[in-house]
């Protein structure tokens, strides 16, 4: 897909096709069985393809293609909705621009928590390819934000950057007074950075980043366990 710069299943059989000096349909078919279950694929011996089982090489392989002097990486949360029935979980390094899907999960839709264990799972399955000592963000949009998400990344030795809605209250000190989330930043063009405890129910100690830049509708809210400075 990098090479052919495309996901078709057409264009990628072409390819390895004229590399392998095979007939286009006939890799373009094992390339279709390949994704299947055991069941639909035709012949003898064939098993189910565990599609997890390569997603650590993935992320190894994608660091391998950026500079050797940057040991840091930035692993996006996303969870993308599929019509009614279905949710596709993943996590993407996020390079140029661009996010690059390394592990991925399907769960289905409606179910609140349902998504925590693929999530748990999802992250401890590529823990081991990220290089000791490296840098990792880990940032999420709105709606993914848990403490129990959070306290998943801080635990794996990376730092959560997990946007949050403005309801809430918060707490600067701690013996001063909760005090609404989003009086901190309550027009465009303000900023605030700290470290506070957020949450009444639930409260996490944590920094805050918070901005609201001029021409948004509406501030945005970052919790990390980053210094704020």
């Amino acid at each position: 897909m990098v090479m052919t710069k495309s996901s078709s299943l057409t264009q990628v059989s072409r390819l390895i096709a004229a590399v392998n000096e095979e007939k286009p349909n006939r890799v373009r078919q094992r390339l279709k069985e390949w994704y299947q279950s055991w069941k639909a694929k035709k012949g003898e011996k064939r098993s189910t393809l565990e599609v997890s089982s390569g997603f650590a090489p993935l992320l190894i392989w994608v660091i391998s293609l950026l500079p050797i002097n940057i040991e840091r990486i930035a692993l996006a949360l996303d969870a993308t909705t599929r019509g009614n029935k279905f949710v596709v979980l993943s996590i993407n390094v996020l390079l140029a621009g661009c996010g690059i899907p390394i592990a991925w999960s399907s769960v289905k839709a409606n179910q609140p928590g349902s998504g925590q264990p693929h999530w748990q799972k999802l992250l401890r399955q590529i823990k081991e390819a990220v290089p000791n000592g490296w840098t990792v963000i880990v940032p999420a949009d709105r709606g993914l934000y848990a403490p129990w998400l959070y306290q998943v990344i801080v635990e794996a030795g990376w730092y959560p950057f997990l946007r949050i809605n403005r309801q809430g209250l918060v707490k600067i000190s701690p013996h001063g007074q909760w005090q609404p989330l989003d009086a901190l930043v309550s027009a465009p063009g303000q900023s605030w950075s700290g470290q506070l405890v957020c949450f009444k129910t639930n409260p996490l100690a944590c920094t805050l980043l918070a901005c609201w830049d001029s021409g948004y509708q509406e501030p945005w809210l970052v919790l990390t366990d980053l210094s704020p400075r």
